[in-house]
């Protein structure tokens, strides 16, 4: 497969458009018509959401950025959940295409690309069914087989040689003692694999999933390759609440940005990572 040519590339990943605990753009609305207000999270989602794009902008000043949403930007019906504010999954992919299509357009007005990949099926839908449309519908590139949600991506940036890759599943644990390894893992496997096969090794790797943030740099002859993996767009559901590693750990958000520093930084990672104070003492 022949990797794309892109410049400096934003990601953001796990917006789980649909849930009350998640991003929502302001004037969503039901298929009754009912208006969705945002509630005291989703205020301070936006609020960030919007922080992250200034912070891309002003960086990049005024150079091309592609996007890609590294999977799970819907909610979806799953696990018998509740927490939704709405289960019509027509209401989700139009609160997403709002959310989204400044995104994109923004993408290719500074002449990048989109991108969107598919996440969990529980949330984008059995083989991407309920987040195809979506991406046909905010333009994102399509892969060989024409389809506009793809499973991975192989991305060229700015100048160099070597692809970064990415996908969203990886793998997590229960103890934030050994948060690094699967992240350290997949750049391992991704470089054992390069060589089993005689492919170009990557750059980097990009993983989602997990809605934590952290970076994991090795030397290589690319110069530091990396292992990232981005922060979400949800807060702490029922679920993270009983989940070993995630129920003390505050939610985080926000998204990363892979820029070229030319021949003296290579690819470098900037984090770009929010949270919220933890609740007030009795």
């Amino acid at each position: 497969m022949k990797p794309r040519n892109a410049p400096n590339v934003a990601v953001v990943s796990d917006l789980h458009t649909g849930c009350q605990f998640a991003l929502l753009a302001p004037g969503a609305t039901l298929d009754g018509g009912a208006a969705v207000p945002l509630n005291a999270i989703q205020r301070k989602l936006w609020a960030m959401w919007r922080d992250y794009w200034q912070f891309v902008r002003e960086t990049c000043k005024g150079e091309a950025v592609s996007v890609v949403v590294n999977g799970d930007a819907l909610e979806g019906r799953h696990h018998n959940a509740i927490t939704q504010w709405t289960q019509n999954l027509s209401d989700q992919r139009r609160a997403a295409y709002r959310l989204l299509m400044p995104v994109a357009e923004y993408a290719r007005s500074t002449g990048g690309a989109f991108y969107l990949l598919r996440g969990t099926e529980a949330h984008d839908g059995r083989s991407a069914e309920d987040v195809e449309g979506l991406a046909r519908e905010l333009g994102a590139v399509r892969d060989e087989t024409g389809n506009h949600a793809r499973n991975e991506l192989w991305l060229r940036v700015g100048r160099s040689a070597a692809p970064v890759h990415f996908l969203h599943h990886v793998g997590t644990t229960g103890s934030a003692a050994y948060e690094a390894t699967a992240v350290g893992k997949e750049l391992v496997e991704a470089f054992v694999e390069a060589a089993r096969w005689a492919e170009t090794a990557p750059a980097g790797v990009v993983r989602s999933h997990r809605h934590r943030c952290i970076q994991i740099k090795m030397p290589s002859a690319v110069g530091n390759s990396f292992s990232v993996t981005t922060p979400g767009w949800q807060s702490k559901t029922p679920l993270a609440w009983r989940i070993p590693g995630a129920r003390q750990a505050p939610a985080q958000f926000g998204g990363i940005l892979i820029r070229d520093g030319g021949a003296t930084e290579g690819l470098y990672v900037r984090t770009h990572t929010y949270t919220m104070r933890r609740g007030r003492s009795a």
